[in-house]
């Protein structure tokens, strides 16, 4: 008997998303595809998919024609492209959408990372990406950066459902849940449905024991060595504990009690970046109910073909519960972490600045790929 071990992770409670979309996707029915036989309920963007996605133009090749030919300057080139890829990941999933009450069906989209610093205009490019994509089931990609954090209030408070990106640490991830519940109030105060409100908050996983491991490594002790590929998971555990003490606290109740949709925790950066690791340990370890697990295709495949298998009474599907009640254990991690010598704030504080470069530079090669095509179409 064949295990579809996507459908036990489904039904564990975890949203599964892919972290990944192309007009190549859209137009061979392949995200369709995803959607029917891989239990997949929504999408997430970034500037690097973005970036890769044009790249292999071909799919684009008659807009791009058809922007050259209208003298679309190229900031208008890259809103048009990606929102029409967008819009269209939307219109497929409205199903989803409908079936699920707005919970899943999703499909994200990132403010420009050029503005990760800047809170105005990233509330400005926030209200614009959602005005021009036009669809109930888009969510507004906003980083979790200092200034970003008040953004995320802001937009929420316009009634604009948001998906906070580049979570690292658990310090942070309080201080988006605070601006969730601020933007919820908000909201409220402006007369909006909090029903038609949802939002994510995106906690990067994988890059977190990257940074970790290169300096236990670097340490080069037994102690260092012992602790080895431990910090990630264990950081997600803890986060999913503030999420169910920060979700249990009477000012949620008080939202709750007005309509409004939980900000579920999304696992990011799901892909495994070590070949020493087991490809799906950023699934399999992080399965819990109420969160989304978005995923390269790779790493969907590798779910779907050999992820850990639970118990004898679990009738051989996935573990159950892999984080619930392991906050204790997590942060006994951190605490060995710091003792063998690892600067943990530090690791939070590199990996967000990387995390706003690597999209920067990214949208760089966006806006030069995008250049090159206007171009060549203008002959």
């Amino acid at each position: 008997m064949t295990i579809d071990r996507l459908a036990q992770l489904s039904e564990a409670g975890v949203s599964i998303w892919l972290d990944d979309l192309s007009r190549e996707r859209l137009n061979t029915g392949n995200l369709a595809a995803l959607v029917r036989d891989k239990h997949v309920v929504g999408v997430t963007t970034n500037p690097t998919i973005f970036a890769n996605a044009l790249s292999d133009g071909a799919a684009y090749d008659a807009q791009v024609k058809e922007l050259a030919d209208r003298g679309t300057d190229l900031s208008g080139a890259v809103r048009e492209l990606t929102t029409t890829d967008v819009r269209n990941a939307a219109d497929l999933f409205r199903d989803v959408y409908t079936a699920t009450g707005g919970v899943d069906g999703r499909v994200s989209i990132e403010v420009d990372p050029r503005l990760a610093k800047d809170t105005g205009k990233t509330v400005a490019e926030a209200k614009d990406l959602w005005k021009t994509v036009d669809r109930p089931n888009v969510l507004i990609k906003i980083p979790a950066t200092a200034e970003g954090l008040p953004a995320i209030t802001a937009v929420l408070a316009e009634g604009i459902s948001v998906n906070v990106t580049l979570i690292f640490s658990v310090e942070r991830y309080k201080a988006v849940i605070e601006a969730f519940f601020a933007g919820l109030e908000q909201a409220k105060a402006n007369g909006h449905d909090l029903k038609g409100i949802h939002s994510v908050a995106s906690f990067f996983v994988s890059r977190v024991d990257s940074e970790v491991d290169k300096r236990l490594n670097a340490l080069g002790t037994g102690e260092a060595k012992a602790l080895l590929g431990e910090a990630a998971i264990a950081n997600a555990r803890l986060a999913y504990a503030a999420f169910e003490d920060l979700f249990a606290s009477d000012r949620w109740k008080a939202l709750a009690e007005a309509g409004a949709n939980a900000q579920r925790p999304l696992w990011a950066s799901t892909g495994v970046k070590d070949p020493a690791y087991s490809d799906t340990r950023y699934v399999d370890q992080l399965v819990v109910k109420d969160v989304v697990n978005t995923m390269p295709e790779k790493t969907l495949d590798a779910v779907a073909d050999h992820a850990e298998l639970g118990s004898a009474s679990n009738a051989g599907g996935l573990a159950g519960d892999t984080v619930t009640g392991r906050g204790q254990e997590a942060q006994a991690v951190f605490d060995k972490l710091s003792a063998a010598g690892i600067d943990v704030p530090d690791v939070f504080v590199t990996l967000e600045n990387e995390g706003v470069e690597k999209f920067e530079k990214s949208w760089q090669e966006l806006l030069d790929t995008v250049t090159g095509q206007l171009d060549k179409a203008k002959g």
